[in-house]
């Protein structure tokens, strides 16, 4: 019994100092071995193998069911406006729509979309998870590829061994280690006083505990255009897919967080970062309030000497190829708005966070099961409302700038949907502009004659 306990310590001693030694440490000062690098080169070999395994098998036996993954949608829409596709169907009356008369015909455009709504809806979409080409040797992604051979099956069961059984108590440890440093942390710089020294001990424990809970989830980020990094008293934008932006964009630099009070360990965590940092949490009922949000942070983005608000105006986590519709609130505060674009490889494991489907503690153990959290940084140069430029133009123009740079498909849709049913007014937009259509020009045209004979 004794030298099972001695064995089961020197294997403790052991873990936990290479943890430290090799993960913890360089994590904290920003310095990396090699090692995670080297671990998704393997990985991309061993994936690639696995792409051409399967593609092989399909070839020899053809009676295997051929992975058909439909990342552009099941239907082929039409590009055109209102107008152009209800004036192809009208092509064949002798009547044409510039006359402005309503015809029969002009029903089956609205008919068509929706059916097209109802069998391949692009709103919805966006809340799963996106199709992948190959299999990643996950089983949650197994969905459409079968047992190839025993080479590939064996190489998927010691993936799930050395996931299950390394990985995950690796990741688990260090994101413990990162949580408990960030609110011990946090709370002793809380009680020195409001002075350089403070903050600039804030910001270390901050970027320290993102650090290591980053290497807690096999984190490999690629950060462009530092130059464009988010600077004091402004308000950086991203978009949105998962939880884990946060720890993403603040591997990289320190950020004043925004978001609702929280109770239970969320609250205790909020808590001790606001001791050191001058982080907005806002009550429940000042969520609804919104002119006291705007003063809030119109308050903190005036003193030029706090850190740059973090928001995500999308409001919902998106599935990682697509960015939809950013608040204009966020827009409204005024000053200087970094935009930053976030796309994560699927390969490795899927980011996106479907809080419909998995909780947060469901979500999380799933990247920990992961091979690796793999994603790309793009800074954008800083912009600012122009003259005569509204709140929602500037904020659409912010989100295809963000759309085009990350490789996302740019949507007008509010991301809300994803709870809400459609608002009336965008049911309204629609009849109105068929209304223009019908009436507007039929008034139009009657009006013409009484003019020519008016200047007769």
């Amino acid at each position: 019994m004794d030298d099972l306990w001695s064995i089961t310590t020197l294997l403790l001693q052991v873990w936990f100092s290479v943890m430290i030694g090799l993960i913890m440490i360089p994590a904290m000062f920003g310095l990396s071995l090699g090692v995670t690098s080297v671990y998704i080169q393997i990985l991309v070999k061993i994936l690639e193998w696995a792409t051409l395994r399967i593609q092989r098998g399909h070839r020899d036996r053809p009676t295997l069911p051929v992975p058909a993954p439909l990342p552009n949608g099941l239907i082929q829409r039409e590009g055109g406006s209102m107008e152009q596709e209800m004036g192809e169907l009208r092509r064949y009356r002798t009547q044409s729509i510039s006359r402005g008369e309503f015809a029969l015909s002009d029903s089956f455009y609205f008919y068509r979309k929706g059916l097209e709504s109802i069998v391949d809806d692009q709103v919805t979409q966006r809340f799963s998870s996106e199709e992948l080409v190959s299999w990643n040797l996950l089983t949650r992604t197994n969905h459409n590829f079968h047992y190839i051979s025993l080479r590939l099956t064996v190489i998927w069961g010691l993936g799930v061994i050395i996931r299950y059984c390394v990985l995950f108590p690796l990741r688990i440890t260090l994101a413990i280690i990162g949580i408990s440093w960030l609110v011990i942390g946090t709370t002793l710089v809380g009680f020195l006083p409001n002075r350089r020294v403070k903050n600039w001990l804030s910001e270390l424990v901050h970027l320290m505990c993102y650090r290591i809970c980053a290497r807690g989830l096999s984190a490999t980020i690629q950060y462009h255009n530092k130059n464009n990094k988010p600077q004091k008293g402004g308000i950086c934008v991203a978009n949105h897919t998962s939880p884990i932006d946060i720890v993403i964009l603040a591997n990289d630099g320190c950020y004043a967080m925004v978001g609702q009070s929280h109770s239970g360990l969320m609250g205790v965590i909020q808590r001790s970062m606001v001791r050191s940092c001058p982080h907005v949490w806002f009550e429940r009922s000042e969520m609804r309030d919104r002119h006291a949000v705007t003063s809030r942070l119109r308050a903190h983005v005036a003193a030029k000497c706090n850190l740059p608000i973090l928001i995500f105006p999308e409001g919902t986590c998106i599935n990682n190829t697509s960015v939809m519709m950013f608040k204009k609130g966020s827009f409204e505060i005024g000053g200087t708005i970094y935009p930053v674009a976030i796309k994560y490889d699927p390969r490795f494991g899927d980011a996106f966070w479907n809080s419909a489907k998995y909780n947060m503690v469901s979500y999380l153990l799933r990247m920990m099961t992961s091979w690796a959290i793999v994603v790309n940084v793009w800074y954008l140069p800083p912009m600012t409302r122009q003259e005569g430029e509204d709140a929602t133009k500037f904020a659409n123009r912010v989100k295809s700038a963000i759309a085009h740079q990350g490789g996302l498909l740019d949507m007008a849709w509010d991301g809300s949907l994803k709870r809400d049913k459609v608002k009336e007014e965008f049911k309204e937009h629609q009849q109105k502009m068929y209304s223009s259509m019908v009436v507007g020009k039929k008034a139009r045209n009657s009006q013409e004659p009484h003019t020519e004979s008016s200047k007769s």
